[in-house]
């Protein structure tokens, strides 16, 4: 089904969230529990839920001792194998409040590029769902090389939204909505709609989001949500604390309209 506008949200039957390193690990790791609430919310009245979470380096880094992100190929690898591990368990700790499943979905770029892993991913997630299992997706950082990889998990989310045919794509951040130039800066102005085939040329796209440990901004954003939308999926940009209302159609976020 296409999802119109904000007020068939809650009529969505697949979703796939996205959330970022920084909303979700240091000092903001506790913020997986609010987050958890709100995908439990919508998983409890029958919405099938695709969690895609960055986070692994991000979550691997105290562990390896660094102080922080690493720049070598290697110990960014080191640091997803540990943290991947540790972010899952988080992810269900949470999850078990409610009783829900999760399934561990670790992709490359290769694995979509590619038909038959492409197809092996779709039936398992296709499978996972019916079961009403929460599929947790992110890339696979152990083995992904700077040749091969997605570049940012916004673009990943686009196209397991795509993958799984989902009809709402939410895409979360530091910042509550798109604004017409960086939040910081004085005049910026809250963008609610962006209509399919807005090229957006009023407007500033700066960088958002702790760049310490994150690789995405508003651009890479905004690209995802113009894919998905192309697509014809709906797609919500929004902040992680927010998650909740925009998964209940409130009027919350950016709203990128779909094709028709």
């Amino acid at each position: 089904m296409t999802i119109r506008d904000r007020s068939e949200v809650p009529t969505a039957r697949r979703v796939v969230v996205k959330v970022g390193s920084s909303s979700i690990s240091g000092e903001n790791a506790g913020q997986i529990a609010r987050l958890v609430d709100a995908l439990a919310e919508a998983h409890g009245r029958g919405v099938e839920i695709v969690l895609v979470s960055s986070g692994a380096i991000a979550t691997g880094i105290p562990f390896l001792a660094l102080t922080e992100r690493p720049t070598d190929l290697a110990t960014q690898q080191a640091a997803a194998a540990v943290g991947q591990n540790v972010l899952i368990y988080r992810y269900q700790d949470s999850l078990d409040r409610y009783g829900i499943v999760a399934a561990q979905v670790l992709l490359t770029a290769g694995d979509l590029d590619n038909p038959t892993p492409r197809s092996n991913a779709q039936r398992a997630m296709d499978r996972l769902l019916a079961l009403r299992i929460m599929p947790i997706v992110n890339e696979n950082d152990t083995v992904a090389t700077h040749e091969i990889r997605f570049g940012d998990n916004d673009r990943l989310a686009s196209l397991v939204a795509r993958l799984v045919n989902a009809d709402l794509l939410v895409l979360l951040s530091d910042v509550d909505a798109l604004y017409t130039r960086p939040p910081q800066e004085p005049g910026a102005e809250r963008i609610d709609v962006v209509a399919f085939g807005d090229e957006l040329s009023d407007v500033e796209i700066g960088e958002i989001g702790n760049a310490g440990v994150g690789t995405g901004g508003a651009l890479t954003k905004v690209s995802a949500a113009r894919h998905a939308a192309e697509e014809g999926t709906a797609v919500i940009f929004t902040a992680t604390s927010l998650v909740a209302e925009a998964l209940r159609g409130e009027a919350v976020g950016t709203w990128f309209e779909p094709a028709g």
